[in-house]
């Protein structure tokens, strides 16, 4: 195979399913999820950035409520998945400590990644968990999501955790070897697909239904979070859980399993997708000191370099930086809205507190969001 999509990622997001994390719902398979902790802290050890998208939680759930059958009532399946959370959260913290990782419990609902402010916090508190080293283990909020806000499964979750944190691929564990051409289970013949480009239409039509009761996702969902993951020029492997270090092996360059390519590489997708707003909020005008800094320099833009904010913006917004002749120089995320931006323009880092009330980002720009025009 051509394509080792692991082979140069630093941050890899990783999601393991029901069916892997409770052996089949026979509770919390304890040794499995310790060989991935073990596996994530030898690649956290080489400067990798791991996050863990784990399902397991109603399954557990079940397992110690002794219900043998997954419920329907919304309440039930919530009442499950608080239960099981306590597993879930208790064997990732022992078996990260062991390898001498901190771990973190991250829930999420849809409304969390659809709401810009709330998005923007759960990147900043990811990307803060993993610069201290500590591992994220991430599930949908099951205890108090309906059905409107539901990703609906984990894949779906792990493919936008991809594109929060500007993954460099993403790794879906499952029961299975990968993508074949049919189901295996009814298709003898079926063969398995090696590679292929993520978001190519031949990918849905091979793809089967739920592979365990205990799940919700089956191929499909595999499928359709790869096409997704590659928006942001996130890679996709899908490869069998239990297969030997196989997180160590993919990221040595092996080819296991599935790898669905994204077509554009991470950096261009994001500079696409910010060159691609046709209509900005707003922007700032810098002065000759912060043009060079970020042309000649690729530092990010501070707050002490504007001169002057237009226009009305919030945060996570698309904004224009302009020089003192009008020129538009360059394009980012902002990580002040415009009112608070007039307040700090052309003061230090060190006033912001003062001036806004709270301790906030130095940059009003981060280079790794600053498009260069």
């Amino acid at each position: 195979m051509s394509v080792a999509p692991l082979l140069n990622a630093r941050r890899i997001v990783v999601k393991v399913g029901s069916a892997l994390v409770t052996d089949e719902g026979r509770g919390v398979d304890a040794r499995a999820i310790g060989d991935w902790c073990r596996q994530m802290a030898a690649l956290a050890r080489e400067g990798r950035e791991l996050v863990m998208v784990s399902s397991g939680a109603i399954a557990e759930g079940m397992k110690r409520l002794g219900w043998s059958t997954r419920p329907r009532e919304v309440n039930e399946l919530q009442a499950a998945a608080a239960v099981g959370q306590m597993g879930l959260a208790q064997i990732y913290e022992s078996k990260l400590r062991e390898q001498g990782m901190g771990s973190a419990q991250v829930l999420l609902t849809h409304a969390d990644l659809a709401d810009r402010e709330r998005y923007l916090n759960a990147r900043s508190t990811l990307l803060t968990l993993l610069a201290l080293r500590v591992l994220p283990v991430i599930n949908e909020n099951d205890t108090v999501v309906n059905d409107e806000i539901k990703f609906g499964d984990n894949d779906t979750l792990g493919a936008l955790v991809a594109n929060l944190i500007d993954a460099d691929a993403l790794v879906i564990l499952t029961d299975q070897k990968g993508l074949y051409t049919a189901d295996p289970r009814q298709h003898p013949d079926a063969s398995l697909v090696h590679e292929a480009r993520a978001g190519d239409p031949a990918l849905e039509r091979m793809a089967g239904g739920a592979g365990s009761s205990l799940g919700r996702g089956g191929m499909l969902t595999k499928i359709l979070a790869a096409k997704r993951a590659a928006g942001s020029g996130a890679s996709t492997v899908i490869a069998w859980g239990r297969e030997s270090d196989v997180l160590l092996r993919l990221a040595r360059g092996e080819a296991i399993g599935t790898a669905l390519t994204a077509a554009t590489p991470k950096q261009a997708a994001r500079k696409q997708w910010m060159a691609d707003h046709l209509q900005l909020r707003g922007g700032v005008v810098i002065d000759e000191g912060a043009v060079k800094k970020l042309r000649d320099e690729g530092k990010s833009l501070l707050p002490i370099g504007v001169v002057e904010v237009r226009g009305d913006f919030h945060r996570g917004d698309v904004i224009a930086v302009r020089d003192t002749a009008g020129r538009e120089i360059a394009r980012g995320l902002a990580n002040y809205g415009s009112a608070e931006a007039r307040l700090i323009a052309r003061k230090p880092s060190g006033e912001f507190e003062r001036l806004l009330g709270y301790s906030a980002e130095p940059e009003m720009i981060h280079r790794d969001n600053l498009v260069l025009g």
